[in-house]
């Protein structure tokens, strides 16, 4: 979560269940045990502070763990799942980055995005590494073959 006002930039950070205060510079600028409580208070007070919206984030791999108290609406209004890339995500992509709308190298990419996870960011990293669409695709195909054997070999 970051909170931004007078031109400070503060990050609340969760690790081994404690919560760090950063600015900016990366400087611990206050560490200590957070209740649920306390970390409400501060997100309704951060609403009372002033008259202007403000937009929080927050990110999580476990929303299932967190208390309903934290995603009621008024605290957490919008709740978006961000997902690997799907197929539909890449022609996205594939269309922003490369202006293609279909390739002979989609159903190899179909298929490798469905046994691989890789983040929308990673693929559009790929494909960001080259105007040309024939070498762009062809170094995801590399980059989706080369994670599918990192899976694998983890996974044994």
């Amino acid at each position: 979560m970051i909170y931004t006002r007078s031109g400070v930039s503060l990050e609340l950070r969760t690790e081994t269940g404690r919560v760090s205060l950063f600015n900016a510079t990366n400087k611990v600028m206050f560490l200590s045990q957070v209740t649920l409580s306390g970390l409400l208070n501060f997100i309704d007070g951060l609403w009372s502070s002033s008259g202007d919206e403000r937009i929080l984030v927050f990110t999580t791999n476990h929303k299932d763990q967190l208390d309903p108290a934290l995603l009621r609406p008024g605290r957490m209004d919008v709740h978006l799942h961000m997902s690997y890339c799907t197929f539909n995500g890449f022609k996205t992509l594939a269309l922003n980055y490369l202006r293609l709308q279909e390739h002979p190298l989609f159903g190899e990419i179909k298929e490798l995005l469905e046994k691989v996870q890789a983040t929308p960011a990673e693929v559009a990293g790929e494909l960001m590494k080259s105007e040309d669409p024939e070498v762009a695709l062809q170094g995801l195909i590399k980059f989706l073959h080369d994670k599918e054997t990192s899976e694998t070999s983890r996974n044994n």
